[in-house]
């Protein structure tokens, strides 16, 4: 190898194309910090996870690596206002940073149960979810990723 191709080496890695990276993303669009939970398909057992804590008009990458399973469920809460995300898919949470694996006797096993909203991302190998306050429209679709925008529900008193 010559000296010339020795020292243009390392420039050309930055010039070459890395591979589009294939997520599940969440992207908070409200005004609020949120709590992110999520269920997934882990093997033959359904899983949670959670806590991510996401600033307002930001995103963050929940799983990395291509998509396995064409549903996730996802739980969100405001920290500032107090509304949520929720939906009919109940699955096992608890206050502090958790990884459980099974949804079933979640108050039975100590946990609790809650209302997770069901993404269907048609077997893309990445999907974005973007959570947005009543009446703000979201951005239009990202190259590669598919939305969702589930509203944010009042606040519970």
């Amino acid at each position: 190898m010559t000296l010339a191709a020795l020292l243009l080496a390392p420039f050309l890695a930055i010039l070459a194309p890395t591979p589009a990276a294939a997520d599940f993303r969440l992207c908070n669009r409200s005004s609020s910090r949120v709590g992110i939970a999520l269920g997934y398909k882990d093997g033959d057992v359904w899983a949670t996870e959670g806590w991510w804590n996401i600033g307002a008009n930001s995103c963050e990458t929940l799983l990395r690596g291509d998509l396995v399973a064409r549903f996730y469920y996802v739980y969100a809460i405001d920290y500032d206002l107090g509304g949520e995300w929720a939906g009919k898919a109940f699955m096992c949470t608890r206050e502090k940073e958790f990884t459980i694996r099974g949804i079933q006797d979640c108050l039975a096993r100590g946990y609790d149960r809650t209302g997770f909203f069901e993404i269907d991302t048609h077997e893309q190998k990445s999907w974005t979810v973007q959570l947005a306050e009543p009446d703000t429209p979201a951005p239009g679709p990202t190259a590669g990723a598919a939305i969702e925008n589930p509203p944010l529900p009042p606040p519970k008193p």
